[in-house]
């Protein structure tokens, strides 16, 4: 079957969703192509039923990484959603749009217009915020954004006492003003309901004629017309289907897919491609490079003091979540156990807030990570504290290991291969066990459960953390936006440097990862993204 649309856009992740909404928006067809299936699955919708999701082959392309070095030798698993809405239908739910900093450094790495100040009024269009702030955030948009700040556990006062103890600032909002210190994460959700850009910006005209969603539709290599984009194949089942791009074609299929779709269409490094029979269309060497991801470890510790383990753990505790949300879409089962956290200097000579910490008053010890449920949690009192860095300057890669786009391509984190990386995260640990030595903390903590051998020294710490550290599930950067095609992938609009008529518009363009989650930035891309290709088809926004 061949279609023709003014725009196809690959991939109904969380980017995908918006620049599809936004485009149709502005009168143009739009066919969207989705390799997953439906979101309308409980256990997406239901806001702490993302844990199930986390190893369901249905929902999930279930990635895993090869052996990284500077984790021993282990590998890495990677969950992403495999389902319209993408990664953003499987994950926590985390609103956080990153430091302005952050956009300032991807202006200065030759990308303008995505400075803090250009990108701000894009966070802002998305927002249907709880939290008002005048210039800062923004209300009746699209993605609802849920204030929890009322409705965490009790313990993350003792969280936040302890901050005070170690002399750490608070945030009252961290996508606001005063985004650095300690505070309660945001998450999207809208009436106890997952706000998934699929949710928000897709499901929402549901009548809108010049949208076509088409699930279980797996592109398999983009069209060209000489050095042009004009559509993309695509298999449903056994069955292959052609689609045309009157205007453009646009990836938006993740930081693994769509380099993934690049190369297999002939775009990537060009020794690598002919060595699997492809031949170069454009040598773009910077495709599947540059890989960023946010690393992390948790510290578990058992509690002198009730956490949600008491509310969810047994079965009465179950039947009672359950309730309470069917009533009101409230309780546990309306959150994520993403409480608090936020964003602080691990030495007070930092220039800049480096550490992202998170505390969340639940625990997971005795079942291995396959069988982890967010519903059935340990059987006794227990919380946990976390970090990662912000900006980690290691560098991945990817590439595919051939030209059928079923099997999963290579991914290399090349995670601590930096002495920067290996000093933050020495940083971190030293600052968790700050915070168990502080009044507030100690008040809580009856033991640390995990690891159960406390080391002592520095050499310790590292070890350990080689040992247990894992990804925080935020891989950026793989199709680098950037003015060099030697490095780069796309330009400052998000074109492929080379390529007419093709578009990147995903996490992968990010020059930098942003400190913290990625889902809100990824977000305000698509939003920034699908406003320059209206603006380039000479539409008015």
């Amino acid at each position: 079957m061949n279609t023709e649309h003014d725009y196809v856009v690959v991939g109904a992740g969380t980017a995908g969703c918006v620049v599809a909404a936004r485009l149709a928006e502005a009168g143009h067809s739009v066919l969207l192509l989705e390799a997953g299936g439906s979101d309308l699955h409980p256990m997406i919708q239901i806001p702490i039923g993302y844990g199930r999701t986390f190893f369901d082959r249905r929902l999930n392309w279930m990635y895993d990484t090869q052996p990284v070095p500077g984790l021993n030798g282990r590998t890495s698993y990677w969950p992403r959603g495999k389902v319209v809405g993408g990664s953003g239908s499987i994950n926590a739910m985390v609103h956080v749009r990153g430091l302005p900093h952050d956009f300032d450094d991807w202006a200065e790495m030759g990308n303008p217009g995505w400075d803090w100040q250009a990108v701000l009024p894009h966070f802002i269009r998305a927002e249907d915020s709880e939290i008002e702030e005048p210039g800062w955030r923004g209300k009746g948009g699209p993605q609802h954004v849920t204030d929890m700040r009322r409705r965490v556990h009790p313990l993350c006062d003792n969280f936040f006492a302890a901050g005070r103890e170690l002399g750490l600032p608070e945030s009252p909002d961290f996508n606001g003003s005063h985004p650095e210190g300690l505070g309660i994460w945001q998450i999207d959700t809208r009436a106890g309901w997952r706000s998934s850009t699929a949710n928000a910006y897709l499901h929402r005209t549901p009548g809108r004629s010049n949208i076509e969603l088409v699930t279980r539709a797996q592109a398999t290599r983009l069209l060209f017309d000489g050095a042009r984009a004009v559509g993309v194949d695509y298999r449903r089942g056994r069955v292959s289907h052609s689609a045309r791009a009157r205007r453009e074609v646009i990836v938006a299929a993740g930081s693994i897919a769509s380099p993934q779709l690049l190369q297999m269409s002939g775009i990537g490094d060009g020794a690598r491609l002919q060595a699997l029979g492809i031949g170069t269309l454009r040598h773009l060497p910077g495709v599947g490079g540059n890989m960023q991801d946010h690393l992390a470890i948790s510290y578990f510790y058992r509690s002198r003091k009730p956490t949600l383990n008491e509310l969810l753990s047994p079965f009465t505790g179950k039947v009672r979540a359950a309730l309470r949300y069917l009533w009101d879409r409230g309780g546990p089962l309306s959150a994520s156990i993403n409480q608090a956290g936020g964003f602080v200097r691990g030495t007070p000579d930092a220039p800049r807030p480096n550490l992202q910490l998170y505390f969340a008053p639940v625990s997971y010890t005795l079942t291995p990570l396959a069988e982890r449920k967010l519903a059935n949690p340990d059987p006794f009192p227990a919380f946990l504290l976390s970090f990662n860095a912000c900006r980690p300057t290691s560098r991945g890669w990817l590439h595919i290991t051939s030209t059928d786009p079923r099997v999963q391509p290579e991914i290399h984190p090349n995670y601590l291969s930096t002495q920067h990386d290996i000093d933050e995260a020495i940083e971190g640990i030293r600052l968790l066990h700050r915070f168990e030595r502080t009044g507030a903390m100690a008040e809580l903590i009856e033991r640390q459960i995990v690891p159960a051998q406390v080391p002592q020294d520095e050499a310790g710490w590292l070890e350990d953390f080689r040992n247990r550290a894992d990804t925080v599930y935020h891989p950026t950067s793989t199709c680098m936006m950037g003015p060099d095609p030697a490095s780069a992938v796309v330009d400052a609009r998000l074109r492929v440097h080379g390529i007419g008529g093709l578009r990147v518009i995903d996490a992968s363009v990010f020059p930098t990862v942003t400190s913290g989650n990625t889902n809100a930035p990824t977000v305000m891309v698509a939003e920034k993204g699908a406003a320059m290709v209206l603006e380039d088809a000479g539409a008015l926004v």
